[in-house]
């Protein structure tokens, strides 16, 4: 297969980039590196089966040759990211979406969305089934991703049952792991980067708050075995094993051996008081589960970041600005 993987040079896309590589096929990364960075695919410039095409997709790009796949990744996704790119985030669920579809059926391509747990706002229902339809504050601090990804969701479910695309749409819940950037704001780098900085954890809210932790090998799993069928969806990715922010704080501070203290912050608007997959048609459509255990990645991902000191040290230089 020859897959282009927009957003292929972020966290998750770079990854999915690898294992589409690993698996004998080959891939065209197409990023405009807004939020992506150049390092996640340096070890892949120059491999037989990669190439890289730095554009935008939301102002229209094109891939010449075959195509059988297009999995669209490209979206800023941590509220740092989103929050400085607001326009960029809306064009990207909205025209980029629509370019990568374009691109996907004149090569009768399989097209895979990479939508978000977001859709579900702060659920009334917990843990969320894909067939709960969220609890979204179209106009709040968060709306910019939430509704783009709402949107690319109405978007590509249209494609699929007007036009007869092959799509398929996964929900993406919390997802962490080697190459997130230590200053993307999200609460697994926070944590780390704070304890090994020696700074307080700092916890919005009173930390009774609940996220579902997955691991980014699982992830992209997931991700491929919906590349590989023609599954519709939606379909939730991500690990129902619960914890609230203050044990996943305790978490790391006795991975990192860190003697940081917590500290607790008003909780932000509109920040999702529980968020937890069901995964019963990840299991029956994709025969997928998550196989590593939260705290297992977590050790993974605090070695990944004891490597790159430099950044650790710059992402605490950064809260400090």
């Amino acid at each position: 297969m020859r897959v282009v993987v927009t957003g292929g040079a972020g966290f998750l896309g770079s990854h999915l980039c690898d294992a589409i590589i690993d698996r004998g096929d080959t891939v065209v990364c197409v990023d405009n590196f807004a939020t992506g960075r150049p390092g996640n695919i340096a070890h892949l410039i120059g491999q037989p089966g990669f190439t890289l095409l730095e554009a935008d997709v939301s102002a229209g790009f094109d891939v010449p040759g075959p195509v059988h796949a297009v999995a669209h990744l490209a979206s800023p996704a941590s509220p740092a990211d989103y929050h400085r790119l607001p326009l960029e985030t809306l064009a990207v669920g909205s025209r980029g979406t629509e370019n990568a579809l374009r691109l996907a059926e004149r090569s009768q391509a399989r097209f895979v969305l990479a939508s978000t747990s977001e859709v579900y706002g702060d659920p009334a229902v917990h843990p969320q089934p894909e067939d709960y339809w969220g609890n979204v504050n179209p106009v709040g601090p968060r709306s910019v991703y939430d509704e783009a990804k709402r949107f690319a969701e109405a978007l590509t479910q249209a494609h699929g049952e007007s036009r007869g695309a092959n799509v398929g749409i996964v929900r993406i819940f919390n997802t962490f792991g080697p190459r997130m950037s230590a200053r993307d704001g999200r609460i697994v780098t926070n944590f780390i980067t704070q304890a090994l900085n020696g700074k307080p954890l700092t916890i919005y809210g009173n930390g009774s708050q609940t996220r579902s932790f997955c691991y980014v090998d699982d992830l992209i799993r997931g991700i491929m075995s919906m590349i590989g069928c023609a599954e519709r969806g939606p379909v939730n990715l991500g690990n129902p094993e619960e914890f609230t922010v203050a044990e996943f704080a305790q978490l790391v501070l006795r991975i990192t051996g860190s003697s940081s203290a917590v500290e607790t912050l008003p909780l932000p608007v509109d920040d999702p008081t529980r968020r937890c997959p069901v995964i019963t048609r990840a299991a029956a459509v994709l025969g997928w589960e998550p196989e590593v255990r939260a705290e297992d990645g977590l050790r993974r991902t605090v070695a990944w970041f004891r490597s790159r000191p430099d950044e650790v040290r710059l992402a605490s230089a950064a809260d400090q600005a």
